[in-house]
């Protein structure tokens, strides 16, 4: 993992909101690396999202986990 520092101006009021929300975070740094986390998660979901309707299965694609497993054995 590489450290970027940086000097950026922010909100301080909603910096603050953002530290008493974030579960067990009491720092600065921590609080906004939650939230870019966060932020990159919920990207990727909707990027996830996009592609409903448009994967098609076969009509007799019944395949559960257990019968996965039991190929791999």
């Amino acid at each position: 993992m590489s450290i970027l520092r940086t000097t950026i101006e922010l909100d301080e009021e909603l910096l603050g909101e953002a530290i008493r929300l974030a579960p067990n975070i009491d720092t600065k740094k921590g609080v906004i690396e939650f939230a870019l986390r966060e932020f990159v998660q919920r990207r990727k979901q909707k990027d996830i999202r996009d592609l409903i309707g448009r994967i098609q299965f076969e009509d007799d694609y019944r395949i559960t986990y257990k019968d996965m497993r039991k190929d791999d054995m």
